[in-house]
């Protein structure tokens, strides 16, 4: 009896040995669970077969429970009998790699484009997959320009051509830049569609120059002038905005076969000249801040776009030689209005007159005559 139960399982172990799939070669397997990081699969031997998540996609962000349910039938590739706990290893993406790289060498012949996941970028390029093939994009194939900052292009599914592969050095490039000229000439022909003059739309700075900042509203730049900056005095374009701002502009020009367009921000606001009656009035003090002096007197700014002349006579009661003697440049002041000529849109202030009425010298001399002529009428 020992004898036949030796004999059986002898020939059981020889059977079970026979079962064993042998490294290297592809078997086909079910899924009986699937965790975030491993999927078990059940090919037909005693112990389980695992899939590591490092096995299973080089896509790191996949969800393994979205993507592979239980019942799944797979064919795997066996890399060893056992993984260290007893199952046997097993690799989806050597299974999958190999016929990947045929597909692509077949597009790669007809010439055809096809999507690729950017998943990193390095020195000189991106690193994106197609499948489970990894891939280079050199940085002077992704664009007819060149492109400085790689990283946002990092997460994006971009669509390529196969520029150069090698299967048995595993390697393959890829080119988006035909693509993307093509994108951009769509996207300007259906920027010039929308677009009008007199439109407001929101767009974000990308370089600043001495004569203005170009602003992208949506995959075109527009110059803002420095002249279109503010109402106020002109200042270098680096004194009202900075590279990365989102700012609201104003479209004043479209030139679409040169593509030029022409960008106001200061537009976007009432000229203050026409609001000058509303908010100030003849003999009213304001506060002003001295923007420029001269011999003759300084320039004091009510605000952005309105300035009045303070006539050296006017800064002090005592007699003052020079304004720069005493005002500097950004002082703030007060000032009361004397007279507003709106047609040449003047105002006429003064920094003496703001604690006391000021007798204008027109207004002494008639007063000197006045005086004159009672005198000499008394005395006839």
């Amino acid at each position: 009896m020992e004898n036949h139960n030796s004999m059986a399982e002898m020939m059981e172990q020889i059977e079970e040995s026979l079962k064993i799939p042998r490294r290297g070669s592809i078997v086909k397997g079910s899924i009986i669970q699937v965790n975030t990081d491993v999927i078990i699969v059940n090919i037909g031997y005693k112990s389980d077969g695992v899939i590591p998540r490092s096995e299973v996609t080089a896509d790191s962000s996949m969800d393994l429970q979205k993507n592979f349910k239980e019942g799944d039938e797979l064919d795997v590739f066996v890399v060893s009998h056992d993984n260290g706990e007893g199952n046997i290893l097993l690799s989806l993406r050597k299974v999958n790699i190999d016929k990947d790289w045929e597909e692509l060498e077949n597009i790669n012949e007809k010439d055809e484009p096809i999507m690729v996941n950017v998943t990193d970028s390095v020195n000189g390029g991106l690193i994106a997959f197609y499948k489970e093939i990894r891939g280079f994009i050199p940085a002077s194939q992704l664009s007819d320009r060149f492109v400085k900052n790689l990283r946002p292009y990092v997460g994006q599914s971009l669509k390529v051509k196969v520029i150069e592969i090698n299967k048995q050095k595993r390697r393959a490039v890829f080119s988006h830049k035909e693509y993307a000229i093509l994108e951009k000439q769509a996207q300007r022909e259906a920027f010039w569609k929308e677009i009008e003059v007199g439109k407001v739309v929101e767009g974000e700075v990308k370089r600043i120059t001495n004569f203005g900042a170009f602003v992208d509203i949506g995959g075109m730049d527009g110059l803002v002038h420095v002249t279109e900056m503010s109402w106020g005095r002109i200042k270098p374009a680096s004194e009202f905005v900075k590279v990365g701002d989102k700012v609201n502009v104003k479209i004043i020009d479209l030139n679409q076969a040169e593509n030029k367009i022409s960008l106001s921000i200061k537009q976007l606001t009432d000229e203050p000249w026409s609001q000058f009656e509303e908010k100030y009035s003849v003999d009213g003090v304001y506060e002003g801040k001295v923007v420029n002096l001269t011999d003759f007197g300084a320039f004091v700014e009510l605000e952005p776009g309105i300035e009045g002349l303070v006539h050296v006579s006017h800064i002090a009661k005592e007699h003052v030689e020079k304004p720069a003697d005493v005002l500097r440049v950004n002082q703030v002041v007060e000032v009361k209005i004397l007279e507003y000529v709106s047609d040449e849109k003047k105002v006429k202030l003064s920094m003496k007159a703001v604690n006391e009425p000021v007798v204008e010298e027109v207004e002494a001399v008639e007063v000197e005559a006045e005086t004159s002529e009672t005198i000499e009428s008394t005395e006839e």
